[in-house]
This record gives C-alpha cells, structure tokens and sequence, in this order.
C-alpha cells in the first residue's frame, strides 16, 4: 500500500491474517532491497481504525465462525437473509465510513490490494486491484462461484470494484478480454486494466536435496513414481476425471498408476465433492493408487512438485493458473486443459486434454508415464516458457502500474 511522504514514496502494509507475517519476511528481503522509484521505501505500522460498537460485534461473529467451518453454512444462510438488499441489488453500496477514516488519518493516497476486496470500493480510497476470476459469468453451473448467493456476492464484488478502480490489473490478455466482456458496461476501458501475468509462488525451494526428496516420499508413504495435482476439492477441479482416467487405464493397460492429491475440503462443496471423489476411486478399484495428503507444509510441496512425474490439472477455470509455473520451476511436465486462458498460457509447454474428455486424460496420462523422451521435452519446453517472464520483469511491469497510478491519483482520479 502507499502513502505520499513528501518528495519519497513511503509503502505501508496492511495485514489481515497472521500468516501476512511470512509476506512481510518475503517483502523485506525481496522487494525492499530492489528501489522502484530510487527512493527510501520504509514499512510502518498502524493502529487499527477505531470501529463501532456493531462493526465490532459483527467482526468477532465472523472471526467466530471461521474457527469452526461447519458453521460457515449456517453463516452464509443468515448473512443472505439478514442483509437482502445487497444480492438484489449490487450497485448499491455499504460504506465502510469507518476505513474511510482511518485511511485518510495515516495519510493513505491510495491502496494497492493484493486480491479482490470489496473494502477497496467500500472505504472510498483510490485503489488498484486484480481481478483474475470472473467464473461466476463465465461457467455459473459450478455451484462454488453460484450457489448460496455466491453468484451475487462476487457480482457485487466485481462490478463495483471495476467501476470505480484507478486501475485493474489482469493476469494474462484474455483476463483482460474478460473484464471488458462483461464490465465495459459499468466503466471498464481498456486504458484502465493492466495486464501483470503470474509467477511460481516464492515460498518454493526449487533447490530441494535428494534426501529431503526421499524424507517427503517415506512421511507420506508415497511410490517412487506419481503423478500431482495441488488443488482443493472445488467441483471445476474435476478431479473425479482424473480417477476416471485411472480406472480406464487399468482396464486397458494393466497399469498401476498412483497419483497424489493435497488441498483441504473443508466446507459443504468441497466435502461432497470429496467424498465422491473417494467413493469413486473404491468403484472402480484405483482407492489403494490415490494418495490424498491434506493440508501439507511449504516444505513438503516442494518436495512433491520435485519427485512427481508429472502434474495433472484437468482444471475448468483460467484464464492462468499458478501450478503449471510451479511444476516448470521444478522441470516437471504438464498436462493441462484445452480451454481459452490456459492454452494460451500453456503454448506447446504442455500436452493439452479437453477437460471433459476422460479418454483424453487417460490417454495423455499414459504417454507421460510411459515415454520419457516427451516427459524430458515438455520439462525443457517448460524451462524456456518460464525463463521468458522473471521476477524482474514482474518487479518492471508493477513499478510501471505504480507510477501508471500515482498520476491519475495526483491527477483527481478517485473510486
């Protein structure tokens, strides 16, 4: 976040979970040291803003439900009738006057979100925001981006948020196709969204020793040879496919195929979508292949990104993903899905499947666990893909979007 301190660009961090403390760790030894404007940049705390008394009981409501997810249901139920007004209609605001000022106290100029937020239009304080999911207008038969009154939340979120940004930031330029698509009727232009494409996620260690390698595969009881796939159990990650595919090469190949699954499934959508995952795997005889591991450590992920033979992401969403970047860090190949966004992020990186397509999946699961030559060419492929977009460049473009913004704040551009 930044604040103006006379001639100096002074940055101010804002955290909202205790784990923020590692980003801070990772700020300081990766993004202090590198001057984007040759100025001093300084982190500084802040109190917290002072609240009122029903912004405060709600506030330990939500922290309350959070602890306990089963109540998180009973929660998102009571929320959609008790607050009504903001699913019918989502261009009626909640002013967060509270925010608002605070912000303006410390000497906030403007606020740089590092995810989608609806305090950024809420607080009424410039901001930039990314906007790299809009699946609730692009695929709304997945439950998780509709049902519950999700739909309407991220409608409110999103049309809200892009009206009244200083600027938005897309993953990739299909993202940014997307925003137009469906948001140039509430002010998105083109001018205003800034295309800032992904990196792997910097709390991997590429450089894992072999005999950590060995200590993550005996901890975890897993073959020498698996396939990976770090993904919640969200329906549009369609792992069931994946299983599908298992079972259908065992009937054709007489092949033992293991694969590894990590992510939590927590919540009702996520369980369900569990528990048929498993159920599925004991129908067709592939239960004792399946290795689900959990909720695992930064430690333990790369590990398993290091042994795998492959990462297997059959995903219905995009347009970018961050796993692929991943798996290329480690020089594992990919197989993805065939779908806008992610074709394009993929190239010739990756073999790509239609991710309806069980007999696609298997089949391009059998030429990577079967021929080496292709696995070694993809990694390499993968190498190079990645190699053309560094942290560098990333550290580049959103110098840029600073600056980009900077201006049209001095300049009276405000949510």
């Amino acid at each position: 976040m930044l604040a103006r301190h006379e001639s100096e660009d002074e940055f101010v961090l804002f955290l909202v979970r205790p784990t923020d403390e590692r980003f801070i760790s990772d700020f300081g030894k990766h993004w202090l040291r590198i001057p984007l404007y040759q100025a001093e940049h300084s982190l500084e705390q802040v109190a917290e803003p002072s609240f009122s008394f029903k912004e405060r009981i709600l506030a330990l409501v939500r922290a309350q439900v959070r602890k306990r997810p089963t109540l998180l249901g009973i929660w998102g139920r009571m929320r959609h009738k008790v607050i009504p007004r903001r699913a019918r209609d989502p261009d009626k605001i909640r002013r967060r006057v509270a925010f608002t000022r605070w912000f303006r106290h410390i000497g906030i100029d403007w606020i740089l979100y590092t995810g989608p937020d609806a305090l950024s239009f809420e607080a009424g304080i410039p901001y930039v925001m990314p906007v790299h999911d809009l699946q609730h207008r692009l695929q709304p038969e997945f439950p998780e981006v509709s049902a519950n009154g999700e739909w309407e939340s991220r409608e409110y979120l999103f049309r809200n948020a892009i009206r009244h940004a200083t600027l938005i930031l897309a993953d990739s330029e299909v993202g940014k196709e997307d925003i137009l698509r469906f948001y140039g009727p509430y002010g998105a232009s083109p001018d205003r969204i800034k295309v800032l494409p992904l990196l792997p996620s910097n709390y991997l260690s590429v450089d894992v020793p072999k005999r950590s390698r060995l200590r993550v595969r005996q901890a975890y009881h897993l073959p020498e040879r698996y396939l990976f796939y770090p993904a919640q159990f969200w329906p549009h990650k369609n792992h069931a496919r994946i299983i599908e595919a298992l079972g259908l090469l065992k009937r054709k190949y007489k092949i033992e195929i293991h694969v590894v699954f990590c992510g939590v499934h927590s919540g009702e959508i996520r369980e369900r979508t569990f528990r048929e995952t498993m159920v599925l795997a004991r129908r067709l005889g592939v239960s004792d292949r399946v290795h689900y591991l959990g909720r695992v450590p930064n430690e333990v992920m790369s590990g398993l990104y290091a042994e795998a033979l492959a990462l297997v992401m059959p995903t219905f969403f995009g347009p970018t993903n961050i796993p692929p970047l991943e798996a290329w860090a480690f020089g594992c190949p990919v197989l993805c899905s065939d779908i806008r966004g992610i074709r394009e992020q993929i190239g010739d990186a990756g073999l790509l499947v239609p991710p309806r397509s069980t007999e696609a999946i298997a089949e391009g699961i059998y030429r990577l666990w079967t021929d080496k030559n292709l696995r070694d060419q993809l990694a390499a492929r993968g190498h190079r893909r990645l190699a053309k977009y560094t942290p560098e460049d990333f550290r580049r473009l959103l110098g840029d979007i600073i600056r980009d913004a900077n201006e049209l704040v001095r300049g009276g551009r405000d949510p």
